[in-house]
């Protein structure tokens, strides 16, 4: 099969760790031309600089999700930067679990704010683009608590499954223009979203099951690039995946 990543411009969100830079890393090292978005700006400077001493192309745009002028300034830069954009990767995420009656209200509008919102700003920008193109790929991330609800974690499941009903309808909407849609759900893989936590009780269980479970980022940025791989006449619409030895 052909590389169908050589060349392409992608743009990923929640670059600066984790899921977003290991992928944006992979992708890079397969020919793909990276835009990394990232809330925290300090932070991104340093891997996009290492794709580019590594003879790959990049930028690196601060971007917070929850405010949709500075998603679409991410996609317009990558693409005044880039002639265009062919794939948009919605990765940006927090994860701050708590039982529902301890009414964090304010941590449901933020997972709100950017699972689900943030992933809308993303889908918002990008979808013109690729609409004029006639083709493009919007690869968006729930979890596996999209598909399975756990205690205390009722709104991140919430916000997850949302996504799974988000991304099929930009399917079949997506048909007329040749874009392609993907679902990634991913178990527990070794990034700090756990950190993302504000109770110690919760924290200390979801640092606990990942040391346990987890498995490296690069697991997660191989099953990107498989999806983006595919020929152009083969659009996977969902994956979901889990370390071997994870039960729920």
């Amino acid at each position: 099969m052909r590389n169908n990543i050589l060349g392409k411009v992608v743009v990923i969100t929640g670059a600066s760790s984790g899921l977003g830079e290991a992928t944006a890393r992979h992708l890079s090292a397969q020919g793909a031309v990276v835009a990394m978005g990232a809330r925290r700006s300090d932070r991104i400077e340093s891997p996009t600089r290492e794709i580019i001493e590594s003879s790959g192309k990049a930028i690196a745009v601060p971007t917070d999700v929850t405010e949709r002028g500075q998603v679409q300034h991410l996609v317009e830069a990558a693409v005044q930067a880039f002639g265009r954009i062919d794939v948009m990767i919605d990765n940006a995420g927090l994860m701050p679990h708590s039982p529902l009656e301890r009414l964090k209200v304010e941590n449901w509008d933020r997972m709100i704010d950017v699972n689900l919102k943030g992933v809308l700003y993303g889908i918002a920008a990008a979808l013109p683009h690729m609409q004029r193109q006639k083709s493009g790929h919007i690869i968006n991330i729930s979890s596996v608590a999209g598909h399975k609800v756990r205690p205390g974690s009722a709104v991140y499941a919430a916000t997850k499954h949302a996504v799974l009903a988000l991304s099929e309808g930009l399917r079949q909407e997506g048909k007329p223009y040749n874009i392609r849609t993907t679902v990634i759900s991913p178990g527990a893989i070794a990034t700090e979203l756990p950190n993302s936590a504000t109770e110690p009780d919760v924290t200390q269980g979801l640092r606990d099951f990942h040391e346990s479970f987890a498995i490296p980022t690069d697991s997660f940025a191989r099953v990107v690039a498989s999806a983006i791989s595919q020929p152009d006449d083969v659009d996977v619409n969902e994956i979901l995946f889990r370390p071997t030895r994870q039960e729920l």
